[in-house]
């Protein structure tokens, strides 16, 4: 089996020996780009469903019956209004070898516009378009999707099956993930995507340059923006039903951002949040208006997936920490986050499976009253333990809490 670089470089031959003179006005050939495919959504035999219990058999087709159904309803009444696709694009991020493209097409009217900020409800009733084409660009250069085989989620790499065309699809949910080979300069791109009928849409690309040797992957629920996800209830309301313009900051914190880019000119910033893709743009919008420094967004997709079906938010943290650890191996990283959920539990992981690319951990406290139940009532936390670590970890209540103890250990680091 070849490796997906042996892939990218024969698609790009191909498109070379394929691009015709009418293309003169191009800026340069193709770029050739497939669809990511993680170690986490590849279900191994035993992980497929029709190897799991009866129970979990049953349960798991019941929901994906029930979404089956919604779809299916929902597709229609948006049809017969009238609506067609559009694309919701997210922020990618890459190296210089590569890029990583996010992108959705949901179904909306005619006049609908793309990443307009609104309340999170709207969002999560969106209705997905799904196995819409889609044609991408970077910076003004077509893409050009090679499809390997007819499935990589539980077969093997046909590679008589490898072809090229000038349009992806998005898969059953709209979702489209895309790994784009193009070696851009250090800094932010733009990509663009174009569905039938619409004008094309954009989306920043920040590339990392190889130089960056220090990476911020931060979460962002009650770690830079109050949202108690502790208390179930409170967190449903913030997330669907509050004014994004009203939604807090948690104090000092973007001050503590800027004085670690201060420090670490050039470093990216990654947030994760267990919150679901849906509400992008509210999270996108809060992180400018606040002036955090901006940088991807790793959101939860909360559609069925081969491996595990619905994610839990520790799994998702997880799994994408490791991508971008796999995505940046010269790099090591600040990790922020906060013990309302799985934070310290998750980064204590992350320090044990990749001993040294760890600089050092953040920890948000939650005050009593973001915390559920009798805890809160009797002026407790219910809260995770700080993790025992070989990593420095930092604690406190609000950004300054933090800013006076982690800014003079960063600054240590920088002077050896």
């Amino acid at each position: 089996m070849r490796s997906p670089r042996e892939d990218f470089e024969a698609a790009d031959r191909r498109l070379r020996h394929q691009a015709r003179p009418d293309f003169d006005d191009m800026p340069t050939v193709p770029i050739p780009a497939r669809k990511a495919v993680t170690t986490f959504d590849a279900a191994s035999k035993r992980e497929r469903i029709e190897f799991k219990p009866f129970t979990t058999r049953l349960i798991r087709r019941t929901i994906t019956g029930v979404f089956g159904a919604w779809s299916r309803i929902s597709t229609a009444v948006v049809r017969h209004l009238g609506w067609y696709p559009r694309v919701e694009p997210y922020v990618g991020y890459g190296t210089g070898d590569y890029s990583r493209l996010i992108c959705r097409t949901v179904y909306a009217p005619e006049r609908a516009q793309s990443g307009v900020l609104s309340r999170g409800i709207r969002g999560m009733l969106a209705v997905p378009a799904p196995r819409t084409h889609v044609q991408a660009s970077i910076d003004g250069v077509p893409l050009n999707t090679v499809q390997v085989g007819v499935s990589e989620t539980y077969d093997k790499v046909d590679s008589s099956q490898i072809r090229s065309v000038e349009y992806a699809v998005s898969d059953s949910a709209g979702y489209l993930d895309l790994v784009a080979e193009h070696r851009l300069t250090p800094g932010i791109h733009r990509v663009f995507y174009t569905v039938g009928r619409r004008k094309p849409v954009g989306a920043n690309l920040y590339t990392i340059p190889a130089s960056a040797k220090v990476g911020i992957i931060s979460d962002v629920d009650d770690t830079i923006m109050i949202t108690q996800a502790p208390v179930f209830w409170k967190a449903a309301y913030n997330l669907l039903f509050l004014d994004p313009k009203k939604k807090a900051s948690v104090p000092g914190m973007s001050v503590l951002f800027a004085r670690i880019a201060d420090l670490f000119p050039g470093a990216p910033f990654f947030y994760l949040s267990t919150s679901p893709w849906n509400v992008e743009s509210s999270i996108r919008h809060f992180i400018t208006d606040h002036g955090f420094p901006e940088g991807p967004l790793l959101l939860r997709d909360l559609d069925p997936r081969p491996k595990t079906f619905v994610p839990t938010g520790p799994q998702h943290k997880l799994e994408f920490a490791e991508q971008l650890m796999a995505d940046f191996p010269d790099m090591k990283f600040i990790l922020v986050g906060d013990d309302g959920q799985k934070d310290p539990t998750t980064y204590a992981t992350i320090v044990r499976r990749y001993p040294g690319r760890v600089l050092a951990i953040a920890i948000r406290q939650l005050s009593p009253r973001e915390t559920p139940g009798l805890a809160s009532v009797a002026g407790m936390t219910s809260t995770q333990p700080i993790p025992v670590t070989d990593v420095p970890v930092f604690t406190g209540t609000t950004g300054a809490n933090l800013l006076k103890t982690m800014i003079p250990y960063l600054k240590t680091h920088l002077e050896q």
